[in-house]
């Protein structure tokens, strides 16, 4: 598990349009791998597509398919912001 730095933040932080890359899983347990059986594996780019009407959850792009995710998963996932 990682420890949160400041050039990191998590998913949830992301705005819709911004891209960033996965840089670790703030979780253990289950909760780990469902993320890893999702494709959010280090290293994967991941871009915020759509928020739904009130705001929760948020899609995203990894890996070319398309992936709904509540802010309290999203904000288990660190990732580094791409420009």
């Amino acid at each position: 598990m990682i420890k949160r730095k400041l050039e990191y933040e998590t998913l949830a932080e992301i705005k819709v349009g911004q891209r960033a890359e996965v840089v670790g899983l703030l979780v253990e347990g289950l909760t780990r791998r469902r993320l890893l059986d999702l494709g959010l594996l280090p290293g994967t780019e991941v871009r915020a597509v759509m928020e739904s009407p009130l705001g929760t959850p948020t899609a995203y792009k990894i890996r070319g398919s398309i992936l709904a995710l509540r802010p309290e998963d999203a904000s288990k996932i660190m990732v580094k912001p791409l420009r």
